[in-house]
């Protein structure tokens, strides 16, 4: 059975809070109306009512009990806030609101009621006529018995007061007092006799669509909320103070008024909450009153449920179209609103998020109140889109519009108007609201649900702020945060004390919040992978021209760490350099000059980047110059340059005096200011500072990030310090085909080499190891200590790093909190000294210290474990990680300050911090201060027993009163006569004397300063912290390149097979490059992922005094060419990020570039299709590639004919054999260039080994060995891949017979004479060539060469 449940008439215990929101953002009536008496809030208990009673009064805000009602009485006025009796209507009577009112008892056994008295101030509604058509009027009753079948059931109650049909489902019935449990689709519960009920029930399929209940989520309070956008019927109450007032609605100053009578009634609402809601407890009720909420009457009408059922649960058509209310059809008349109209309009919003029952629901409204967003849009200086200037970013707003607007729209439309790309976190009290556009934004990407009323509006408590914005912001979205700067009684003091008219609390915006900005949120800490803005500027850089070389200035900044990488560099038509850093750094956020980059450089930003958010800065004004960014960043600096928290050391002390330059340019980092003083070119890259700049600086960030900012040079960039390659460089070319960072299955990490080397448990040891990935060495030295490092972190000294991975395995994201920290210490944003919150931020600070000061505590004792269990004096690289002073800092005494300082566990439990004597001078003198008093009140004491004579007399407190002198009844004659009679009891008197008056107010005012002393405390605390900022970014620093060394140590573990430490030996001039491999395995596949047994080792040697410096590499498909050259790559870049590799020998000089071309793919994007991607990435190839490059191409030539793709690739293989000389393999199937190098000691020739058998129907079946073999391959075998790919048996054969006669046409039968034609044309150009003096002659010779390609073309 059921429980029965207290009747709450469809009113949500909540419905108060939420009207302070709802009826802050409605729109004022338009006629005047007398002003209200204030309104009470109770309930009236449940009971019959006299006859003879009289009504409420018209202002009540009282519930009337479900009853029958009495026909003498007089109706309740409609601006009561009465759940009025249902009972049938009359024809005299006017709907009193659109509500969905109490039911009384069955109309059988009701009197009909009398005529109801409309209210003089209410004049009758005004609604759409609603034409019946095969339904003209609601079923007659009859009386019928049900029972348990029907549970579970839809059923339709008809509701005469509102002439409307409401849907429910029966979940249960109590058989002894035969009623059933039935629940409305809005949530409210009634026990009804169905039998005495007018119903009808549902079939399945024919009932109507319907919203889904208006409630939060489990994540948010139940809100239930009134909408008086467009309800004349509860405006009228308010019109005469929103004329005076400018229609201003939103009355801030009077949430004081009302707010004890809203708690009387939610605290006894809450009762009625199911468990599936969220319960607001009295503590937030109370604390609601810091939001604006109208006190006026129909701000406590709750929200009409026709009202709801109308935007809800009825769709709206076109006029005179049949559309379906609640299970019967009708036809409705309404005012002209064409759909037609509204999809146009809707459709052309540029936020626009409608769909499906949001289109039909808002739709209308939105093209007949929003015209001007439409067709007629402007941005605010008035430009239509089609002008060049038009700015999509503001909107025009009309004056018409804005003054229809209340208050608190006024306010929302000032900031959206302004940011029309960004949704808006608009706070109300302790929630964020989203309206408008923003609320479908809200709907669809939080999954919020829309509150009822026409307007689309929807929010969540502020608790859920960093889950939300972090939600929306992963998405691709911009958030503007606007938060409350002002209570209602701050705006109370401003109207009084400076004569204001504002009604409305100030808000400002606080944040700007992207993914490049993003700093809060669970997974800011979670995900290790770095977030970098990008900013992007060219310089003297041609719009139209392709071929014209380009110059970048690059800025990226890591705001959660604040890290900032400057880089200036010339790049080749292509943007290859640019291609690099985007593809290394994927940045999800980029930011240029408008208009001011290549049609080059700008399909390089989409062919290279992963959808990320691109903002185009105004030149100049926005987007800084070198000049400006000077001016900006130094004034900055020069502002803090004596501030006593501003630490700065080593390399980022700020230089210069200042009576040198009064603009501030002498102050600048040591970086920065190298790059001003034109010694290095860096005026790009300052450019691009400055853009980065301006933008951190509309998001409120830009302070705190250059105040702690760490400053780093781009490798490779013009104005670098290295005289020599410090570097490998990977292009994006060989970071993609070898798949580096990301698969080229679904741009994931499973597969990559990343994931392979990655046994980092720390963030920002993941980080390092992705730029140990993307930047391999190419000093043999540094490649040396790191192996040395890497072999005694292993073996016998297993058991201590396996120690120190599991004393670091907890910690945080090291590098990213303790920059969390530096920025709480700016009172900006939401940091801000005016900013209303009413989550305890200094709790949440002051744990997150906590937190950071037990991860450095951990990492210290990590590392001094791990320093006295190893023995590394034999690496030079860990002796410098493991000893205090040099890479690891030498913090044990900042950290002893700060574990002396206070209890981290009562500080982190209580949210509250108590220093320890000793820890900080202020609190120390305002106690000092406070005990001296005490000790002159007690010293008095003594000086008063003596005076008067009684050692009895003492100090006692009476309620607030404190050291009351306590005196016998029998002194009262001895009592001087300036002593001061506070109290008396029987026997006793007790008196303040003027010197106890004195110290006590003293005492008062020492106490006063030491709780603000106390309460300022854990700022000063972080202040000291942040002194120490190089120290703290140093220890997390060592800590990750050690758990980056412990991580390859254990990586090399997951090889199959054996495991060697590559060989590397200098790379002197004078040596030829080489590398030798024996029992090559590959660090990514295994045997058992491949499902085929082992994987099959191969011996490679490449360059060097008595070695081909190329392979020539021929086989079948499928015979694993492909995975030969990447294995190699791999193998190379193992061996120079320090790392095992997997073989039995490795030697190698070291390789400074690899170059990678392989796999058909098209850059459709860029223009570009797949042979000219191929020859794109080849150009680079010729141009760049050195002595000590590798290049690895992988059939090239093949997108194009066979002819011209074989003279293409014997021309490359050419250019890099006797030009450059570099390292090399080329895999092909133009078996032609085998026998042209088979004489060549340059080029070895090598085929990938097979076993090749007779098949049915003469196809051959071949068997792949995986083995590198000497010698070329004859053919490719391709049919037999065609085999394997089931293609039909018949088509197998015609293959077979087509291939046998190209091989006769073009193969062995001219064998012999290709080699005799190949040695007359040879013996010709060496001919030509020994006279090469004149320019006619090498003119011959290139012309001599060209026609002997084509002569060898045409014969074979």
């Amino acid at each position: 059975m059921a429980p029965s449940r207290r009747q709450i008439s469809g009113r949500s215990p909540l419905v108060n809070p939420q009207r302070q929101i709802t009826s802050f953002f409605g729109k004022s009536a338009s006629s005047p109306s007398p002003s209200p008496s204030p309104l009470s809030n109770h309930k009236t208990p449940k009971s019959n009512p006299n006859p003879n009673s009289p009504s409420p009064s018209p202002l009540s805000n009282t519930k009337t009990p479900k009853s029958k009602p009495n026909p003498n009485s007089p109706s309740p006025s409609p601006l009561s806030n009465t759940a009025t009796p249902k009972s049938n209507p009359t024809p005299d009577s006017p709907p009193l609101s659109n509500n969905k009112l109490p039911k009384s008892n069955p109309p059988a056994r009701s009197p009909s009621p009398g005529p109801t008295t409309p209210s003089p101030v209410h004049p009758k509604l005004k609604k759409p006529l609603l034409v019946i058509g095969q339904t003209p009027s609601p079923p007659k009753f009859t009386e019928t018995t049900y029972g348990d079948e029907v549970v579970g059931k839809q059923v339709r109650v008809y509701w005469p007061l509102d002439k409307k049909w409401y849907e429910g489902s029966v979940t249960s019935y109590d058989k002894g007092e035969g009623k059933h449990m039935v629940e409305y689709e809005d949530g409210e519960e009634e026990s009804l006799d169905l039998g005495k009920e007018k119903i009808e029930w549902v079939v399945e399929g024919n009932s109507v669509k319907r919203f889904k209940r208006l409630r939060r989520g489990a994540s948010a309070s139940r809100r239930v909320v009134t909408d008086e956008d467009e309800d004349e019927e509860m405006g009228n109450v308010e019109e005469e103070k929103e004329n005076k007032s400018d229609g201003d609605d939103s009355s801030d100053e009077d949430w004081g008024k009302n707010v004890e009578k809203e708690v009387c009634e939610s605290e006894e609402d809450d009762v009625e909450l199911d468990a599936e809601d969220d319960v607001m407890d009295e503590e937030e009720m109370v604390e609601e009153k810091d939001e604006e909420t109208p006190s006026k009457a129909d701000s406590r009408k709750r929200k009409k449920t026709s009202e709801v059922a109308k935007s809800g649960g009825e769709k709206k058509s076109k006029t005179d179209k049949e559309t379906t209310f609640k299970g019967f059809k009708a036809s409705v008349v309404e005012p002209v609103k064409q759909t037609g109209e509204a999809d146009r309009v809707v459709k052309g919003l540029d936020d626009n998020m409608l769909d499906g029952d949001a289109l039909a629901r808002f739709g209308a409204r939105e093209s007949e109140k929003f015209r001007f967003m439409g067709v007629d849009r402007r941005d605010a200086k008035r430009r239509r889109p089609t002008d060049e200037n038009y700015d999509p970013r503001t909107l025009y707003l009309p004056p018409d519009f804005v003054k229809r607007l209340t208050g608190g729209q006024r306010q929302w439309w000032e900031f959206k108007s302004k940011h029309m790309d960004k949704v808006i976190f608009f706070k109300m009290g302790k929630f964020y609201e989203l309206y408008e556009m923003d609320a479908h934004v809200g709907a669809k990407e939080l999954d919020l649900r829309y509150m009822k009323g026409e307007q689309p509006h929807c929010g969540f408590p502020e608790k859920n702020f960093s889950v939300n914005i972090e939600k929306l912001v992963q998405k691709g979205h911009r958030v503007l945060v606007v938060e409350q700067t002002e209570t209602p009684d701050q705006l109370e003091r401003r109207r009084k004390e400076k004569g204001s008219k504002d009604k409305v609390v100030k808000r400002e915006i606080c944040a700007v919040v992207t993914r490049g900005t993003l700093t809060d949120g669970e997974m800011v800490l979670t995900n290790p992978d770095a977030s970098y803005l990008m900013a992007l500027t060219g310089g003297g850089e041609s719009l139209t021209d392709e071929k014209a070389e380009h110059n970048f200035g690059v800025c990226l900044v890591d705001v959660a760490t604040k890290k900032i990488i400057l880089g200036q560099f010339k790049d080749d038509q292509d943007c290859s350099a640019l291609s690099c850093v985007l593809s290394e750094i994927r940045p999800v956020e980029i930011i240029k000059p408008a208009n001011m980059l290549s049609s080059a450089t700008e399909r390089t930003i989409v062919r290279y980047t992963r959808n990320p958010l691109v903002n185009n800065l105004v030149p100049l004004s926005e987007f800084w110059d070198a000049e400006k960014t000077i001016h900006e960043v130094g004034t900055f600096y020069k502002g803090i340059r004596c501030e006593p928290s501003s630490a700065y050391s080593g390399e980022e002390k700020i230089l210069g005096d200042p009576s040198l330059n009064e603009s501030g340019s002498s102050f600048l980092p040591k970086m920065l200011s190298e790059l001003a003083s034109g010694d290095k070119n860096g005026r790009l890259a300052l450019s691009a500072l400055g853009g980065a700049i301006y933008y951190l600086r509309q998001a409120f960030l830009d302070e705190s990030l250059l105040r702690y900012a760490k400053f780093e040079s781009l490798p490779y960039s013009d104005f670098s310090n290295f005289t020599e390659k410090q570097h490998m460089v990977l292009d994006a070319a060989a970071l993609e085909n070898l798949e580096i960072f990301e698969n080229s299955r679904n741009g994931g990490v499973s597969g990559t080499l990343y994931a392979q080397l990655n046994q980092c448990i720390t963030a920002s040891g993941k980080r390092l190891l992705k730029t140990w990935l993307a930047r391999p060495l190419y000093n043999p030295e540094l490649i040396k200590e790191r192996q040395d490092a890497v072999a005694i972190l292993r073996g016998e000294n297993l058991p201590y790093s396996l120690e120190f991975r599991k004393a670091l395995s907890r910690l945080p994201d090291m590098e990213r909190l303790i920059a969390r920290i530096f920025s709480s210490i700016e009172a900006s944003g939401r940091n801000g000294d005016k900013v209303v919150l009413y989550e305890d931020v200094a709790k949440k600070q002051l744990q997150e210290f906590i937190s950071t000061l037990r991860g450095c505590e951990t990492m210290v004792e990590a590392c001094s474990s791990l320093r006295t269990s190893l023995k590394h004096d034999k690496s030079r690289r860990l002796r410098h990680l493991l000893t205090p002073g040099q890479s690891l800092p030498n913090i044990s005494p900042f950290i002893k300050y700060f574990k002396d300082a206070f209890d981290w566990v009562e500080a982190h439990d209580s949210g509250r911090v108590v220093p320890h004597e000793g820890a900080d001078e202020e609190y120390d003198f305002t106690c000092k201060t406070v005990k001296e008093l005490e000790v002159s009140l007690t010293k008095h004491l003594k000086e008063q027993r003596k005076l008067l004579g009684d050692a009895s007399i003492k100090y006692v407190t009476v309620g607030k009163d404190e050291y009351l002198l306590e005196v016998p009844e029998s002194l009262s004659g001895s009592i001087p006569q300036d002593y001061e009679l506070c109290s008396s009891k029987k026997g006793v008197f007790r008196y303040w004397t003027p010197t106890i008056k004195k110290l006590l107010k003293e005492l008062a005012q020492a106490k006063s300063e030491k709780e603000s002393a106390l309460k300022s405390i854990s700022q000063r605390l972080i202040g000291r912290f942040c002194e120490h900022q190089e120290e703290w970014r140093q220890l997390v620093s060592a800590t990750a390149e050690l758990d980056v060394l412990i991580s390859l140590a254990f990586a090399s573990d997951s090889y199959e097979g054996v495991r060697c430490r590559p060989v590397i030996s200098s790379s002197k001039s004078v040596d030829v490059p080489h590398l030798s491999a024996t029992g090559l395995g590959h660090p990514v596949l295994r045997g058992d992922s491949l499902g085929r047994g082992s994987f099959v080792p191969n011996d490679v040697k490449i360059g060097g005094s008595k070695q081909a410096s190329f392979i020539l590499l021929t086989g079948p498909n499928m015979g694993g060419k492909s995975t030969l050259l990447r294995q190699v790559c791999l193998a190379v870049i193992l061996a120079q990020i320090g790392a095992d590799v997997p073989a039995e020998t490795f030697e190698l000089s070291p390789v400074d570039r690899i170059f990678v071309r392989m796999g058909a793919k098209d850059h459709i994007m860029a223009g570009q299709s797949t042979f000219l991607t191929e020859l794109s990435e080849t150009a680079v190839m010729l141009s760049s590639a050195t002595r000590n490059s590798l290049v690895v191409l992988d059939e090239l030539g093949r997108g194009t004919a066979t002819s011209d793709g074989q003279a293409i690739a014997e021309s490359v293989l050419e250019h890099f054999i006797d030009k450059v000389q570099c390292r090399g393999m080329f895999s092909t199937h133009y078996h032609r260039l085998s026998m042209d190098y088979q004489t060549n000691p340059q080029v070895s020739l090598c085929h990938m080994g097979c076993q090749v058998g007779e098949g049915s129907g003469g196809v051959e079946e071949v068997t792949f060995l995986y083995r590198l073999t000497p010698g070329a391959c004859p053919k490719s075998y391709g049919v037999n891949v065609a085999r394997l790919a089931g293609l039909p048996d018949d088509v197998l054969q015609r293959a077979v017979i087509k291939s046998q006669e190209f091989e006769g046409l073009y193969g062995k039968n001219h064998k012999k004479a290709d080699r005799k034609m190949a040695e007359m044309i040879k013996q010709i150009i060496s001919g030509v060539a020994s006279d090469s003096d004149t320019a006619t002659s090498k003119h011959s010779l290139s012309e001599l060469h060209y026609k002997a390609n084509t002569y060898l073309r045409l014969n074979n």
